[in-house]
């Protein structure tokens, strides 16, 4: 298997906090390095003369005005809150991934 990939393998699985066997590493690096070579032959298709699109049909775009509405009270946003600062949620500090 080719290192780079197991390494990427390896670095995904830290950040994203999950344990992953020897065997399970290998398996998804074989993944990886399959997906990333489909891509690569995708990126080699010559597209000069195709048109580039948002979307496969052609859909028009449904947009609404934008209107100025009265927003809920804060109470009653409030009122299901497990925790909350004055009038604001009080959510649990995320702390950064080494």
């Amino acid at each position: 298997m080719d290192r780079n990939f197991s390494e990427e393998v390896a670095h995904v699985s830290r950040l994203a906090r999950l344990e992953l066997g020897q065997d399970e590493k290998e398996q998804m690096a074989g993944q990886l390095q399959s997906i990333l070579g489909i891509a690569k032959k995708i990126q080699e298709l010559d597209t000069s003369g195709v048109e580039p699109t948002s979307h496969v049909i052609n859909l028009p775009a449904v947009l609404r005005d934008d209107e100025v509405r009265p927003s809920l009270p804060v109470e009653q946003v409030l009122q299901n809150s497990p925790k909350r600062n004055k009038d604001y949620f009080q959510v649990p500090r995320i702390t950064a991934v080494d």
